[in-house]
């Protein structure tokens, strides 16, 4: 089977887990832990850092610090990963979704203009496989009308946007090391924020409301949001290789770019956004035929290509169709998004002969289901 991603994983990075075992440095309170967040913040550009279990949490957190209530609304896009979604129910504010973008996929400042009321309270910005979104404009429109920017970055690192890193803009910025992203440690996350009282406050969210006094005695029933030792350790040392893990994917998929370039069945993603190379997180691909992505999923399964759906979108997940008014506009982007695209095989198990296979499989089974 071709797995539709392997992490890349280096001989620095095993050496650096050695150190956490024979050190006993494994809980959620090692050093490597310290370590981390120093290092990451240095490396995006942003005062503190709080390193959490997984990205999800880090959204979860990021929401929670913003006391947000039933009469406040968040701005998302509507293709993204249902953890922007429920990190806002949990909140009780009320989700307000915007289409994206048909070529970067991606939230745009315009579709945040028509959506603001004057219950508007922050909107959350999600880097969409890769390309950024156009955080200059959303960051400085946000700051003029007094919205919180929250800026999911989980797909973006590494992407500069001049002298500024994705997750250097946002009042709380949040990261994902899953095993499929740039710098992993299988899960983990982290929060990003210059804002030292949201920091304080995250601190004891993440640990059950522990004190340097009195450790035992909470004011709050907080919940247990740590990262372990073995898994900061092992990002601590990823972070050193992510220029080269972007260079090897964007080979990659310069290679995926020119097997498709007289494919005029597919729509492959941009290579650029305003002279920003894409990062290319995933491959993604979308069919201009309508209805028949699953499929050609399937029929690559059985022949041992792994591919993976692109996001679903979230104003029509089951779990939240009840919420859902009626009259809500059409999201026509994120709709055929979430109906015709899908993601290739990319990763330290890819060479340009596997690529071929993926290509031609691809092609040869389009051919079969629409004869």
């Amino acid at each position: 089977m071709i797995r539709v991603f392997e992490p890349w994983t280096s001989p620095s990075d095993v050496l650096e887990v050695n150190k956490a075992l024979i050190k006993k440095q494994i809980s959620g309170s090692s050093t490597y832990i310290g370590k981390l967040e120093e290092k990451f913040k240095q490396f995006i550009g942003m005062k503190y850092g709080i390193a959490v279990s997984n990205g999800s949490v880090a959204l979860d957190l990021a929401l929670q610090t913003l006391d947000l209530d039933e009469n406040d609304e968040i701005i998302l896009p509507a293709f993204s990963i249902i953890s922007c979604l429920s990190s806002i129910i949990r909140t009780g504010a009320k989700p307000v979704f915007s289409d994206v973008d048909k070529k970067t996929w991606n939230i745009t400042l315009d579709e945040i203009k028509k959506l603001k009321s004057s219950r508007t309270k922050g909107v959350l910005v999600v880097h969409t496989y890769g390309l950024p979104a156009e955080i200059d404009e959303i960051s400085k429109y946000c700051k003029e009308n007094n919205l919180f920017l929250i800026e999911d970055t989980a797909e973006a690192h590494g992407i500069k946007i001049g002298n500024k890193y994705c997750g250097s803009y946002g009042d709380l910025s949040t990261f994902s090391f899953y095993a499929n992203k740039h710098i992993t440690s299988g899960e983990g996350g982290m929060i990003l924020t210059n804002n030292k009282d949201f920091y304080k406050k995250i601190i004891q969210m993440r640990n059950l409301d522990f004190k340097a006094s009195n450790r035992f005695v909470h004011d709050n029933f907080y919940w247990n949001y740590r990262i372990s030792g073995l898994q900061a350790a092992l990002a601590f040392s990823q972070i050193d290789n992510v220029e080269k893990i972007i260079k090897k994917k964007q080979q990659q998929a310069r290679v995926y770019n020119d097997l498709f370039k007289n494919n005029a069945e597919i729509i492959t993603p941009e290579k650029s956004f305003r002279e920003i190379k894409n990062n290319y997180w995933v491959y993604g691909i979308v069919l201009k035929k309508d209805g028949i992505r699953d499929e050609l999923m399937e029929r690559l399964y059985k022949k041992n290509i792994e591919t993976r759906p692109f996001f679903w979108p979230l104003h029509l997940q089951p779990a939240y169709r009840e919420q859902v008014s009626e009259d809500i506009a059409l999201l026509p982007v994120s709709e055929n998004l979430g109906k015709n695209g899908l993601y290739l095989p990319m990763g330290a198990h890819i060479n340009k002969k596997i690529q071929k296979k993926i290509v031609k499989s691809i092609e040869n089974t389009l051919a079969e289901i629409t004869k």
